[in-house]
């Protein structure tokens, strides 16, 4: 994907606003793992874009704390999807910068809403997996908990071997409360402040999404977003560059870094 002229100018006021001592905010969704060659949920090339399941149902029901008690092996056909194809893979370039730019402005943090754990794979250590982590396991009736690298769709619903019964990802189902820790972190993230706030390929219809962009808007902080739809904060932002998240961040690192700072 070639960034045009107008794409170009965009980067450089982009890269104008950040220094050494920045402390930027990194918010990421599906369009970040996207040149992974994972799907996103909903936007372009959507995986659930579809009404409905196979089953008849929508997705947000398939995918919900109340299917994985009623009918778990409904449930875990579809986690199984998201497993596989988060396991078939691994970062990008795109996560790849991210890591990098932890190592030199004054504070960064990423805020993602991925369950591939691709982030901390990529280097990056500050990050908020406010949705959890599908390699992380855990048993619904005792403690045991185990990581994993591949989903066995053979066993599904996958059974505890210590108890026998249904095994879960650690991560956040529809219908189901956000971590406390990790709300907690990114609370105590927001009140430090940032200079600089970007959302990328999020669509941000989760307001705890939205949330830090709006109050980047409020404040005055410079507002980010890269993405190649349009998403519910793009009339709010700073700067719009709408291209794939590893392409953008690729090209506003190469400028950042050429710039001498």
């Amino acid at each position: 994907m070639t960034l045009s002229p107008v794409d170009q100018e965009t980067i450089d006021q982009i890269v104008e606003r950040l220094s050494p001592e920045s402390r930027v905010l990194f918010i990421t969704g599906a369009g970040m793992s996207a040149d992974s060659g994972l799907p996103t949920y909903r936007g372009i090339g959507g995986l659930y874009n579809r009404e409905h399941t196979d089953e008849g149902i929508p997705i947000e029901e398939a995918l919900s704390g109340d299917m994985l008690l009623r009918r778990p092996e409904l449930c875990w056909k579809y986690l199984a999807q998201i497993g596989r194809a988060a396991m078939g893979s691994t970062f990008n370039r795109g996560h790849q910068v991210l890591a990098e730019m932890e190592e030199h402005f004054a504070h960064a943090c990423v805020l993602t809403q991925n369950i591939d754990g691709y982030h901390r794979a990529a280097g990056s250590r500050n990050v908020i997996d406010i949705h959890g982590d599908m390699h992380s396991l855990c048993c619904m009736a005792c403690s045991f908990e185990e990581s994993v690298d591949q989903i066995d769709e053979a066993g599904i619903p996958p059974r505890c071997p210590e108890c026998g019964s249904i095994v879960r990802p650690r991560v956040v189902l529809f219908g189901e409360m956000l971590p406390a820790d990790k709300v907690s972190q990114l609370v105590e993230e927001l009140e430090g402040g940032f200079d600089v706030v970007f959302s990328i390929g999020t669509t941000n219809v989760f307001p705890y999404i939205a949330q830090p962009v709006l109050l980047a808007v409020e404040l005055g902080w410079t507002a980010v977003e890269i993405n190649p739809d349009r998403s519910k904060v793009s009339h709010l932002v700073d700067f719009r560059l709408p291209a794939r998240a590893a392409v953008a961040l690729d090209a506003i690192w190469d400028q950042y870094r050429g710039s001498g700072q």
